[in-house]
């Protein structure tokens, strides 16, 4: 049988963006994220109900302030009291889960979103993803960037700017281009 691109994309395994599905997950995302970064000064009850609405899982007291841009919404899974600040970008093609009471700075970009090294087969447009896995009670700084595949374990903090090439131990303090760990402290 025969997988289409959106099963192709959710497998993590190469495929084309667009087609009929995933223009229409697309366009009723951008929907979604136009209601969703409109309410702005709308109670926190009711940003968490439309954050319940689209993403795969969404638990208690979650905050995400608008504006939010992420590529479905259906890949996002968050646990009990997450924080987004304003202005954060999730490209969610694949996995990304971020754990119970982490909280990320604005501008903060986690890209599941991932490229054939490839030149030939990116000409061919073909795209794959790889999931991110952010662990609990992690402090991102502003403006970090976490790129596709990487895990950062419970604990972790990454400095503002900092850009995540690699897997974050439990503990670690990193900072840098590429991010480096800088210190480990001991967890609860």
């Amino acid at each position: 049988m025969t997988k289409t691109e959106k099963q192709k994309m959710l497998a993590g395994d190469l495929y084309r963006p667009g087609g009929p599905e995933l223009n229409a997950d697309e366009k009723a995302n951008k929907v979604w994220m136009a209601r969703y970064n409109a309410v702005l000064d709308r109670p926190v009850a009711e940003r968490l109900a439309l954050l319940k609405l689209h993403f795969n899982q969404v638990g208690a007291d979650c905050v995400i302030r608008p504006p939010f841009f992420c590529d479905y919404g259906y890949n996002i899974s968050l646990g009990d009291n997450v924080f987004l600040n304003f202005n954060c970008v999730i490209l969610d093609i694949v996995a990304v889960t971020i754990g119970d009471r982490t909280q990320i700075g604005p501008a903060v970009q986690i890209y599941a979103a991932d490229h054939p090294r490839d030149a030939r087969t990116r000409a061919e447009g073909l795209e794959f993803g790889r999931p991110v896995s952010i662990g609990a009670d992690v402090w991102i700084g502003g403006g970090a960037m976490i790129v596709p595949g990487v895990t950062i374990g419970d604990g972790a903090v990454i400095g503002a700017g900092s850009v995540v090439t690699r897997d974050v131990p439990a503990g670690a303090i990193v900072a840098g281009n590429p991010a480096r760990v800088l210190k480990r402290q001991a967890l609860p």
